[in-house]
């Protein structure tokens, strides 16, 4: 199911990689975590992100889940 962000439009294979989601609650694949808030990161899921966001400063693996992606490090 695809979810989208209710600030930009972006669309997303899972909630976690948007600012503001719009879809059904999911478990966290990282975790386990039961109906996952969009801002949930847990310890696992932050050492794998790769890119920050330079509008809203979420954190993804892929530049393709975020608006203005920047590489981190």
């Amino acid at each position: 199911m695809a979810y989208t962000c209710k600030n930009c439009g972006a669309v997303a294979d899972a909630p976690g990689h948007l600012c503001n989601p719009c879809g059904e609650a999911e478990n966290c694949s990282f975790c386990g975590s039961h109906k996952v808030e969009h801002s949930h990161m847990c310890k696992d899921k932050l050492s794998a992100m790769k890119y920050v966001c330079g509008g809203c400063g979420r954190v993804a693996m892929e530049d393709k889940h975020l608006c203005k992606p920047t590489p981190i490090g």
